[in-house]
């Protein structure tokens, strides 16, 4: 996957539990669990922008991008 997902990474700096961040959010615990586990294949824009919110961090602080190693 060439997208890697640092959700985790910004709730650790932030001290913050799924469970509040999903609270917070108005997004699933399942739902926010598998953005955090890079599992989802899609996010909207709407999530993005609540999780930014709530964290007080920029897209780039949970999207990573990485070229695949065989290009």
């Amino acid at each position: 996957m060439a997208i890697l997902v640092n959700l985790d990474v910004m709730m650790a700096r932030r001290k913050m539990g799924l469970t509040e961040l999903s609270d917070k959010v108005g997004v699933t615990l399942a739902n926010l669990s598998v953005l955090k586990n890079n599992k989802a294949k899609a996010v909207r824009f709407s999530t993005l922008d609540a999780i930014c919110r709530v964290l007080d961090c920029q897209p780039g602080d949970i999207l990573e991008y990485l070229p695949d190693e065989d290009e």
